[in-house]
């Protein structure tokens, strides 16, 4: 039957032809995905939808998404970084800001000569723990428009406190002496000194606890 010339069934036939199409398409950057078959070259699927692989250090699907001030999408990895025999996604975005952003608090030492590295780029000083300080990934971060504002931050007990953002977890760079030589920070962090942990009463050795943050 020729469907162009059979116009009162072209719902029909537009089912039927959807019936014969071959399924043996690939999903690019972004399709959807059950399988590692799913995915066309070197792409995974992650979450249901085909993305690079962290492991190979692909960069096919990009990652130069926004910097997670408030806008959709999803936050995919750049370049990856290679410090000696490792390799670390490196993100140029977070995820996307909303009033309970989900993230991971870190344990950060904002003091001269500790492992948090240099000054706070806000400003350009060190700090003592005791003040409520943070630092924020790359893409929260964006591009110091947050310097100097102040965050609610709530952990899974239920308490909250606010604290002041005077810095940046690098997402994009690290394994230097700026960074203590450490690796990027990966796209979700809110890296809090000592008074943001005390101040929600977390125990710092736990090393990263889920919390949700938004702007005060």
């Amino acid at each position: 039957m020729a469907c162009r010339r059979v116009l009162l069934l072209g719902p029909l036939c537009f089912l039927l032809l959807l019936t014969l199409r071959p399924t043996s398409a690939l999903s690019s950057c972004g399709g959807p995905c059950q399988t590692l078959n799913d995915c066309s070259g070197q792409l995974i699927c992650i979450g249901g939808k085909c993305n690079d692989d962290p492991d190979v250090g692909t960069h096919i699907c990009g990652g130069g998404g926004g910097g997670g001030g408030g806008g959709g999408g999803e936050c995919l990895p750049s370049q990856p970084l290679v410090c000696g025999s490792n390799s670390y996604p490196t993100y140029s975005c977070s995820p996307p800001v909303t009033s309970a952003t989900s993230a991971i608090l870190t344990n950060n030492d904002f003091s001269e000569g500790s492992d948090g590295g240099a000054e706070s780029s806000c400003d350009g000083k060190f700090h003592d723990n005791s003040e409520s300080i943070v630092a924020l990934s790359t893409g929260w971060f964006d591009g110091r428009s947050r310097c100097n504002k102040w965050i609610r931050i709530t952990a899974p007990n239920g308490r909250s406190t606010t604290a002041k953002v005077v810095d940046e977890c690098d997402s994009l760079h690290g394994c230097d002496a700026e960074h203590a030589f450490q690796p990027p920070c990966k796209s979700n962090i809110v890296d809090g000194s000592n008074a943001v942990w005390n101040a929600l009463g977390l125990n710092i050795d736990d090393g990263e606890v889920p919390v949700t943050w938004t702007m005060a």
